[in-house]
């Protein structure tokens, strides 16, 4: 039987210790451990859909579900692109910037206690233009979250997200909550009016910051108030392919040189489309293949990057998410904006959200990381080193878990997070 150990601390009890879960025993399948744990709630409809024009150039969907009166919670996607209801069985995750909202996403809350707010980010899912790079940088991103929690009328909310989403949190000024994942994740509590620091610039004037110093400004991703990174209050998330810190070994690491070794196979269809002399430098490589004139150019480097995360996401690799790599709209979308996103090291200096300053800001606010083990697109050093600057935060490693949110392990702790903090 699948078991966890429980490390929430109350709001007043501050914990240094680091939680490892039972290893499951080794011959259980995957599907035996699904049904022995608990996983999300049925799926639901949006009772409203809209619209949020955000920019001349960017439009924003954005839909409603669960309680109309219930508590406000807004999931923040990662890299992975909207999946329509006609592909119920694939089990796509939030990962970073270019991704979209999934008709799963609503079922990580309590319809009856939650006020479940889902969006699409700038490019991706059902926003418009699709794949579009232009005014789409970290600190638009921070903007349009606030844009829509204003239309709503949503004075404070819960966060919820993984992967990429770290990066948005720490920089968003209006958080009552969040719950993070794909790396590590967690839940915080922003109260509404708090500020929120990313060393330099004070977050709350996003628009004052020049997004082309990314010395200023270079982070990866990272999603607070969401899942699997690091959440303002205790809620739990697992560990996201894009380095949800934005930290630049991450991505050397998954992009470069370190996961090659673990993923030989998936790694020479990664490298395919780029040459022998280019390749010292695969980010760059791709963002020049991903900006090509060449349709069918773009097209072919972003399967082969779509893939390669969706073939080293999970800790067993799933078929169906190497089939939907394949599709044109999918991959595009998602491969240009995170490539976009990593290639300009998220408009942010690196390693600037694990700076004193800014976890200053949040140090009060009861926090548990839920890492994956084998998580290799956000491995778990990260999460290790936010613990290290931030040791009032609870530590939680899935032993038989990778990136993905919906892993067993990783799937029942966040559910049991946003059970936690339903009534908040």
């Amino acid at each position: 039987m699948l078991r966890f150990v429980r490390c929430l601390p109350s709001a007043s009890i501050r914990s240094h210790r680091i939680c490892i879960s039972p290893r499951t025993p080794p011959l259980q399948s995957l599907r035996t451990l699904q049904t022995q744990a608990k996983m999300s709630y049925p799926p639901i409809e949006p009772f409203e859909t809209g619209q949020l024009k955000v920019s001349d150039i960017h439009t924003l969907y954005y839909e409603i579900s669960g309680n109309k009166d219930g508590n406000p919670v807004v999931f923040v996607h990662g890299k992975f692109p909207y999946l329509s209801s006609s592909k119920p069985d694939v089990d796509w995750d939030a990962g970073g910037p270019g991704g979209g909202t999934d008709v799963k996403d609503r079922t990580f809350f309590n319809p009856e206690k939650y006020k479940i707010i889902l969006f699409d980010q700038r490019g991706a899912g059902k926003s418009t233009p699709s794949a579009s790079l232009e005014e789409n940088t970290t600190w638009d991103l921070v903007k349009d979250i606030e844009r829509l929690r204003e239309k709503l009328g949503v004075e404070k909310w819960h966060v919820f997200g993984g992967s990429w989403v770290q990066s948005l949190y720490f920089l968003s000024p209006s958080w009552f909550s969040l719950i993070v994942h794909p790396g590590f994740h967690a839940f915080v509590s922003v109260r509404s009016g708090d500020t929120l620091s990313m060393g330099m610039e004070v977050i709350t004037h996003p628009d004052k910051l020049d997004p082309s110093r990314k010395s200023q400004d270079s982070c990866h991703s990272w999603y607070f108030h969401t899942a699997e990174e690091v959440y303002f209050s205790p809620l739990l998330w697992p560990t996201s392919p894009h380095p949800d810190l934005l930290m630049l070994s991450e991505l050397r690491f998954f992009y470069q040189d370190g996961a090659s070794h673990l993923f030989p196979e998936a790694w020479d269809e990664y490298i395919a489309p780029v040459p022998e002399n280019e390749r010292d430098d695969m980010m760059k490589a791709y963002h020049k293949l991903l900006t090509s004139s060449d349709e069918a150019t773009q097209i072919r480097a972003a399967k082969a990057w779509s893939k390669w995360e969706m073939a080293t996401s999970k800790l067993f690799v799933d078929p169906s998410l190497l089939h939907h790599a394949e599709e044109d709209k999918f991959a595009l979308a998602f491969a240009r904006i995170e490539n976009h996103y990593f290639v300009n090291e998220g408009f942010m200096r690196d390693g600037q959200l694990l700076e004193k300053q800014s976890i200053d800001k949040i140090r009060h606010i009861p926090t548990v990381i839920v890492q994956g083990r084998y998580d290799v697109v956000c491995p778990a050093t990260t999460a290790y080193a936010l613990k290290k600057v931030f040791p009032e935060a609870t530590l939680q490693i899935v032993p038989d878990a990778g990136h993905s949110s919906r892993e067993t392990g990783t799937l029942k702790l966040l559910v049991e997070a946003t059970d936690k903090f339903a009534d908040i």
